[in-house]
């Protein structure tokens, strides 16, 4: 969240002190929201500005202990906070790990769609950038993971394992 307590209002929704909607439901490992009182997974800080290089360490964390979810939060702040020119790259990281989030929830349609999603937009910024490793991470490799995923998701019909299926979002690849 953004660091500041949540509140109920009256309305019934959970808002930040200044009145800003923020779901304070706590929440699984794959996000999925969990009843009010239940112990759950922390929460990422929203809106935190990380180096590159501790974006990509600390969502390789979160994909190897099975949170994808917690990782595309991750993701989605650098895309946020990140320079213009790296926008496109930081969003199809974090489409890939909301892909991997719907494919280790079971939603087959859903984890295939946004993991070749994610794949196409990583393909578009090397295309794009013309730079096929930023921060080490090897978005080739990346990319043929995550169609190859998709169509493990497709052909199974069934939820893979989140950690099991974690990419290697440095070096050797997926």
């Amino acid at each position: 969240m953004s660091g500041t307590a949540e509140v109920r209002q009256d309305d019934g929704r959970d808002r930040d002190p200044d009145g800003r909607a923020r779901n304070a439901r706590p929440r699984d490992g794959l996000g999925r929201p969990m009843p009010y009182g239940t112990d759950g997974v922390e929460r990422q800080p929203e809106g935190l500005v990380r180096s590159p290089e501790e974006t990509v360490a600390e969502a390789q964390t979160l994909l190897d202990e099975g949170k994808p979810f917690h990782a595309h939060e991750v993701f989605e702040d650098a895309w946020k906070a990140g320079p213009d020119e790296e926008r496109a790259l930081w969003r199809g990281l974090a489409q890939l790990a909301v892909g991997l989030t719907h494919a280790a929830r079971g939603n087959v349609t859903g984890g295939a769609r946004l993991l070749r999603r994610g794949a196409g937009a990583l393909e578009e910024w090397v295309s794009d950038s013309g730079r096929a490793r930023p921060y080490d991470m090897p978005l080739a490799e990346l990319s043929s993971w995550a169609r190859e995923l998709a169509g493990v998701v497709e052909r199974d019909g069934a939820a893979v394992g989140a950690a099991a299926w974690a990419p290697r979002l440095r070096g050797g690849g997926a």
